[in-house]
């Protein structure tokens, strides 16, 4: 089959911008073959673009030759252009379609395809992610990947809006930021480094020039999760607030939560009618609850979680059954947090960390950070770390570092919820697990 060029074709529009206001204007389309139907006297093919189908209409006594035959070679999901004039017709959706002047055949996908992208016949996710390029033609699978984007930004606004300066961070690093059994390994030039697990110890540094500053990136676990929850690679979107405490960052995280759930029900109507999911928006101000109450309610329910111990997930599920909505869970033991969250003075045991809980899932955590440089050493030592290790970041501390507090959300976790999706790799373009690599 003859393929052809480019050439000097553009696109003029998007399916979804042909309106009424275009009748007998010339449109140049690009985009995908969805179908071909032969109806005797017409010609139908569907065009998929960005921004949704649109209907190429060649009735074969107005048509050349040589394109009902260009409309008679195409298969599903080949690459097309088509140039032609914009019709009103009420039995088109949308009451629009395309008259064909001119096909082009771009490139042509080789059938029978490994699935179905109008996701009429079901497969299962290994499949799809296995196909992710067909996959991201399905409707459903588009949707959500239009609503992260909306929320990506509706953070960046949110963020920017209260005085935050976005910063991008090394993702190579040279030590653990938590713990040295989560970490990957890598070959640096001579020496061993790591795959960042989170930029906290950066943005706390640019809290002592910045005073507030966000990052949305990835970090790395090397956990050996295989659950509908976890991936070893996620997309982090981390705050560090100056001359602040953990309550001041836990009401920022709480009117971004309610911001992004309220602008998704607004910005991404079509995309969530798509997806036949019905968003409720969280009603603040969100309740709390501290660890000592959260194992009581789930001892009381018959769930045994140890005193110190991180909930694992069945407990996570059944604390969000037993409190609802979202919630933070607050006062966690010192020896469950990474090593730079503060103690209470009160309470050594216990520190200021929270966690944020929606319906049984963790989407964030956070808490005021250790200021004093004497304080974050015996805390290094007490989680068996060398300080020696974390010179280059103790350093700062003897330069008048501020006191400071923020927070991680996990943005993939956080779309899952908008989404109404039941894996988070649904909501990564191509996730990375223990035991998916590529694509």
């Amino acid at each position: 089959m003859r393929l052809d060029e480019l050439g000097d074709w553009r696109r003029t529009h998007l399916s979804n911008e042909i309106t009424p206001e275009l009748a007998s204007a010339e449109v140049t389309l690009m985009g995908s073959v969805v179908d071909v139907r032969d109806l005797g006297g017409i010609k139908f093919l569907i065009l998929r673009d960005a921004g949704g189908t649109i209907q190429v209409t060649a009735p074969k006594a107005k048509t050349s030759r040589r394109i009902l035959a260009k409309i008679d070679s195409l298969s599903k999901e080949s690459s097309i252009a088509v140039r032609g004039k914009v019709v009103t017709a009420k039995q088109a959706p949308r009451g629009m379609e395309v008259v064909p002047t001119d096909i082009k055949l771009l490139n042509a996908a080789i059938t029978p395809l490994p699935l179905d992208p109008t996701g009429r016949v079901k497969a299962d996710l290994d499949t799809r992610l296995d196909s992710r390029l067909l996959d991201l033609r399905r409707p459903k699978t588009m949707a959500i990947f239009k609503i992260r984007h909306k929320v990506l930004q509706i953070v960046r606004e949110f963020l920017v809006s209260k005085g935050f300066i976005e910063v991008n961070t090394p993702k190579i690093v040279a030590t653990a930021t938590e713990s040295g059994a989560a970490l990957f390994p890598i070959s640096y030039f001579e020496r061993e480094a790591f795959l960042g697990q989170s930029p906290q110890l950066y943005k706390e540094i640019l809290t002592g020039c910045f005073d507030r500053v966000f990052e949305i990136g990835p970090i790395f676990r090397a956990e050996e999760h295989d659950t509908t929850r976890h991936l070893n690679e996620v997309t982090s979107v981390d705050i560090e607030a100056a001359f602040v405490t953990q309550e001041d960052v836990m009401r920022i995280l709480e009117e971004l939560i309610v911001r992004v759930f309220n602008r998704v029900k607004q910005r991404c109507a079509g995309e969530l009618k798509v997806l036949k999911h019905d968003l409720k928006e969280p009603n603040p101000p969100f309740p709390r609850i501290t660890y000592g109450e959260a194992l009581k309610k789930l001892d009381d329910a018959g769930v045994k979680v140890p005193w110190g111990q991180d909930l694992p997930t069945p407990a996570e599920r059944r604390l969000g059954e037993l409190v609802g909505g979202t919630f933070f869970v607050v006062d966690w033991p010192t020896e469950t947090k990474p090593f730079y969250i503060m103690p209470h003075k009160d309470d050594p045991k216990l520190c200021c960390a929270f966690d944020l809980m929606h319906e049984g899932l963790e989407l964030a955590s956070g808490g005021t950070r250790i200021h004093q440089e004497k304080l974050l050493i015996k805390q290094l030592r007490q989680k068996g770390l060398n300080p020696k290790r974390f010179e280059s970041h103790l350093k700062n501390y003897r330069w008048g570092l501020p006191p400071h507090s923020g927070f991680g959300l996990g943005l993939d976790r956080l779309v899952m919820v908008l989404t109404g999706a039941k894996n988070i790799r649904e909501c990564v373009l191509f996730p990375r697990d223990r035991r998916r690599l590529v694509p």
